[in-house]
């Protein structure tokens, strides 16, 4: 063995001692919650409604699969995690599970017997779970039928498959927490940032990551790598900030999919349509009134656009892709035709600093998602048989430029980028 491997290796082991020194003792079990004496049916359904407002089915639950029985490999930069089963067969389930185990999953990131869990399960989000909550899932968990199948084990490169190294990383980057309610705000507020910064797990995808894949500054917007979509900020209004929206027309999003604002596509479409649309509306009101308090970022400096013969051409070829492929449903004038054709004026989707979005609808294709409030929702066709790379650069980075836009145009590496990258 070479000898740099050997002082890695040291060093990982020391480091990893360290974070067992410094990791605290798990949170102690809370008293008995109220869910217990409740009737079964009634934990049943308060658990299926919570399952639905965590999208717990997304991750434990692959195309094609039994629902909750595990499989689905969810792809980080480290490596692939293998999302376990979670019915409650004996054997490869959690039918051996008590609810204290299952709090503690939730609340310490703990499996039962003590082994430390990945944080691709949000429990750095899940901890702020009440008992009651987290009792009520798992009676809701323990009714599903039972399915045999073996869990997988994760595909993580080492060091990140060492539970040494987690110990360490958990030192540095999770406390055990409780949700602790701000006698200064509505109730509205206090349910909604609940739902937010617990079982929802926003700031998973809606939040900047940093080497070690710890979430660095709230709701402020990331990139997410592995499926090549950008989670814009909560916080900042160049980008999904809702302060300066209408309280209706922000329910109107997290419930339908669309609003007279603006429509969701890629992983957030699936989100509303496997999880939001299924909240009642004073959970969904109760989001909108939190959101809308965040606090808002100061806007960027305004982009000074080159005048280079290079740059105008780029723009006038990006006009005439327009009118040859999208004027029909998008407008002259940018207008659109909302909620079926969002508005390409304003719309901030364009404007962000990573234009990875709008690259990834003009070669994909932009679907709504199908909700009981927009059941037949209207599409965007892909473009990727029919522009090339260079193209599609032109086209997005005339839609960053046109109808009082102004944002920094793309080239067709970024496309490129793009191009081959899943769908999720």
């Amino acid at each position: 063995m070479k000898k740099m491997p050997i002082i890695a290796i040291a060093a990982l082991a020391l480091a990893a001692g360290a974070g067992f020194m410094l990791y605290p003792a798990d949170d102690p079990l809370p008293a008995l919650s109220r869910t217990a004496s409740l009737p079964q049916a009634e934990r049943v359904a308060r658990g299926a409604y919570l399952a639905k407002a965590g999208d717990c089915m997304a991750c434990h639950t692959p195309r094609g699969g039994a629902p909750y029985a595990g499989g689905r490999a969810l792809q980080t930069p480290f490596g692939s995690v293998i999302s376990p089963n979670i019915t409650p067969d004996r054997e490869t389930g959690i039918g051996q599970w008590n609810a204290d185990d299952f709090w503690r999953a939730l609340h310490n990131g703990k499996s039962r017997g003590g082994r430390m869990l990945y944080p691709a399960f949000p429990y750095t989000s899940y901890t702020h779970i009440t008992r009651d909550d987290a009792d009520a899932l798992f009676a809701y968990f323990q009714s599903l039928p039972p399915v045999k199948q073996a869990n997988q084990p994760h595909q993580l490169r080492f060091p990140y498959n060492q539970q040494l190294g987690l110990a360490f990383w958990r030192a540095l980057y999770f406390r055990p927490a409780a949700f602790r309610t701000d006698s200064a705000q509505s109730a509205d507020w206090n349910r909604g940032a609940y739902l937010v910064q617990g079982l929802g797990h926003c700031s998973a995808c809606h939040s900047t990551r940093n080497a070690l894949g710890a979430s660095a500054d709230g709701l402020s917007g990331g990139l997410i790598p592995v499926l090549g979509w950008y989670a814009p900020s909560l916080t900042s209004d160049r980008e999904a900030g809702l302060g300066e929206w209408a309280q209706q027309d922000v329910e109107q999003l997290l419930k339908t999919g669309v609003s007279p604002r603006a429509t969701v596509f890629g992983p957030m479409a699936e989100v509303v349509r496997e999880s939001l649309q299924h909240l009642s509306d004073g959970d969904v009101k109760a989001m909108a009134v939190y959101l809308k308090t965040l606090p808002r970022k100061e806007a960027a400096e305004r982009y000074e656009r080159s005048q280079a013969p290079e740059a105008r051409a780029q723009l006038e070829a990006g006009a005439r892709l327009y009118t040859a492929h999208c004027v029909e449903c998008h407008g002259v004038t940018g207008k659109g035709l909302p909620p079926h054709y969002p508005p390409l004026a304003g719309n901030r989707a364009l404007l962000m600093d990573e234009a990875v979005n709008p690259i990834r609808i003009v070669l994909n294709g932009g679907f709504a998602p199908g909700t009981t409030g927009n059941p037949r929702p209207y599409g965007m066709p892909p473009f990727s048989h029919k522009l090339n790379d260079v193209e599609v650069a032109a086209v997005v980075s005339y839609l960053r430029s046109e109808w009082g836009n102004n944002a920094p145009p793309v080239n067709g590496n970024d496309v490129n980028r793009y191009r081959t990258v899943p769908l999720d």
